[in-house]
């Protein structure tokens, strides 16, 4: 059967499982939204493409789906490179189609051309332009196989509108059919020696600790991982993007590490003698002065990405495989061997967590952003997908939150991408209609795609949208506090601020302000009641820093905040 590659786009999307999509139209992309009307595929028209790709991004962390997103070419392609560098940074897997000029004006300065293929390579797992019709199908395989497989990633497809409107035999080309790209991480049973070495490794082990990042979510490895933490008696931490792999209430949870985690965290890390990273890549939030980190320990990383391996700390043992069946298999193994129950190693970890508690100051008359936060999480009992920005209020989000699970944590890790924060909620209630999404951002954050509320109330999207405004950059200004003699060098938004009330509700969003703490509780019940998208303004004291923190390139001895 002959179809357009417009068509060919269409059905290739529906073969590999795809019902839904965000995008943004223009010229050279036409024939393929042409093909989206004639098909009645789900679209979902943001108001910018970087939007358009952060909603593609929250979508797959949300679900675990591959997100797909659609522009036009030139300026429509370019603008997807924040949201493809972000989707990058954090492995997530997601399919970027662009328009391009005719294959003739390729390399002439053609109206709105760019080299978006040569532009992308260092942002994306791989990338395509497909000059020929009859190679789409299968092009399209190999895109979603190498977006999904191994280390997810973003991967793109540039499309000239003239390949777009020719004719090919169509016929779906599965994953399977593309021998050459199969990626096969060694099986689990080739690592029997190196997985009895761990297994000796924890059996001798007096201070172990547990470090899970991103990965453990990728590989949908929470179970395993609360298995493993029980079975030995291993405690648990986690980094930004592997915020919710181990629940917080759980005796054995450390929180967060690195330069906002808890202070108990850091000194577990800095005392242990056996640090078994799981899905994580040891990156500078978490380690910090690489001479100092975990100088006592035994060092195990177990990731699927080689590249990973040594790269910033040397590993003693590295185990490369997808990390769900290594740590399954693990569990079988030291289930036939003693555990030390570690109980001095607890203990020692408890007395910290007493020393150093996660606590702030309450106020009777200011708003403290912290207690919105931690009102968030009563209201909701930990349920909530949350989604952020970049800022103090990622930070306050994510310590102050309470975590239960994967995949209810959303936040630019890697490239730390301000702006993420609507977009990315309105992806993941798309992809998560039955749960509540709770979108924290800053006021600066909040601003950066402020245009997607307009897609927000036009699919009557429920995101619930909760800003610490506090007048400031606050990240950048607290850094000017502590480090550059509090010279608030453009810093200050305060003033120059729009009514984020009366903005949403020109955008047709229902909004409320909180200015008072004795008005936080009843108005956070009121809007994550509405059926519909809801920004709540949250008046927040304006010089309120993260705390504790670690300056860049310290060490847990140089903590400050408490």
């Amino acid at each position: 059967m002959k179809l357009k590659g417009a068509d060919i786009v269409i059905e290739s999307l529906k073969f590999h499982g795809v019902d839904l999509v965000f995008g943004y139209p223009g010229g050279t992309i036409m024939p393929v939204y042409d093909a989206l009307y004639r098909h009645g595929f789900k679209h979902i028209l943001a108001r910018h493409e970087q939007g358009a790709c952060h909603e593609a991004d929250g979508y797959a962390r949300a679900t675990g789906r591959t997100g797909v997103v659609l522009a036009t070419s030139g300026p429509g392609a370019t603008n997807l490179v924040t949201g493809l560098a972000t989707a990058y940074m954090d492995s997530v897997p997601l399919i970027a189609i662009t328009g391009q000029v005719s294959t003739a004006s390729i390399g002439t300065d053609a109206f709105q051309e760019a080299d978006i293929y040569g532009i992308t390579i260092p942002i994306t797992k791989y990338n395509y332009l497909v000059k020929d019709v009859s190679k789409l199908a299968e092009t399209f395989a190999e895109a979603f196989y190498i977006a999904r497989s191994g280390r997810p990633g973003p991967v793109l497809i540039d499309i000239p509108k003239d390949v777009q409107l020719a004719l090919a035999e169509y016929a779906p080309v599965a994953e399977a059919d593309i021998p050459l790209l199969k990626y096969s991480p060694k099986p689990v049973y080739e690592y029997e020696a190196e997985l009895d070495e761990l297994v000796a490794m924890i059996s001798r082990a007096e201070r172990p600790v547990l470090y899970v990042g991103g990965g453990a979510i990728i590989s949908e490895a929470s179970e395993a991982v609360g298995r493993l933490a029980r079975m030995a008696h291993i405690p648990v931490g986690h980094t930004l993007t592997g915020i919710g792999v181990f629940p917080d209430d759980d005796p054995l949870a450390l929180g967060m590490f690195g330069m906002h985690g808890g202070r108990h965290a850091n000194e577990a890390i800095f005392a242990a003698d056996l640090l078994i990273a799981a899905g994580a890549r040891f990156d500078d939030r978490v380690t910090g002065k690489i001479s100092e980190f975990a100088k006592r320990a035994k060092i195990v990383h177990i990731d699927i990405d080689p590249a990973e391996v040594g790269k910033v700390i040397p590993t003693d043992l590295a185990i490369l495989g997808n990390l769900k069946e290594v740590l399954d298999r693990l569990v079988v193994k030291l289930a036939a061997v003693p555990v030390d129950p570690h109980r001095e190693w607890l203990e020692q970890i408890q007395a910290w967590k007493r020393q150093y508690p996660l606590v702030h100051e309450l106020s009777e008359t200011s708003l403290k952003p912290q207690q919105v936060v931690q009102t968030i999480a009563e209201l909701t009992r930990g349920e909530a997908i949350i989604t952020t920005g970049v800022g103090q209020h990622q930070m306050w989000a994510a310590v102050f939150s309470e975590h239960k699970h994967p995949r209810h944590f959303i936040s630019s890790g890697g490239l730390g991408t301000m702006g993420y924060c609507v977009p990315s909620g309105i992806g993941a209630q798309l992809g998560c209609p039955d749960k509540l999404v709770v979108t924290i951002t800053g006021d600066g954050s909040f601003q950066m795609n402020i245009q997607e509320l307009a897609t927000a109330a036009y699919y009557n999207v429920p995101v619930k949208i909760v800003i610490l405004n506090n007048g400031y950059l606050g990240m950048v200004r607290q850094w000017q506090e502590l480090f550059f003699e509090h010279r608030y060098s453009q810093t200050l938004l305060e003033g120059g601020n729009p009514d984020f009330v009366m903005v949403a509700k020109g955008f047709g969003v229902e909004a409320f302000r909180v200015t008072e703490p004795g008005e936080l509780r009843a108005t956070l019940e009121k809007a994550f009641a509405l059926p519909g998208p809801v920004v709540i303004d949250c008046r927040v004291e304006k010089e309120e820093n993260v705390f504790p923190m670690i300056p860049s390139g310290g060490t847990v001895n140089d903590t400050i905040g408490y």
